[in-house]
């Protein structure tokens, strides 16, 4: 195996790899049971539990996730895109 080929395999290797780290941050959000916030929807929320990005270290666009319990009680799930401020200045 000469150094082109190598050099070749390993960086296939690494985009691999790397898309593979990626898909798996987003899945975590990723549940049968979460719905997907369109513009427009009605929601009902009586409470709301928590509120949860995408694990980011820039500011931009990410998934979001917000957990609350409608007004029968019953918890529901849904997940929209926000603007993630968090990497956007050094403090």
């Amino acid at each position: 195996m000469n150094f082109k080929s190598f050099a070749s395999a390993a960086l296939f290797a690494l985009f691999g790899l790397g898309s593979l780290a990626a898909q798996a941050s987003t899945s975590s959000m990723n549940d049968a049971s979460v719905m997907q916030y369109r513009y427009g929807d009605h929601l009902d929320i009586q409470k709301v539990l928590s509120v949860k990005d995408d694990p980011r270290t820039t500011c931009g666009p990410v998934n979001t996730r917000m957990d609350y319990i409608d007004s029968h009680g019953k918890p529901q799930s849904v997940q929209y895109r926000s603007y993630a401020t968090s990497g956007c200045h050094d403090n």
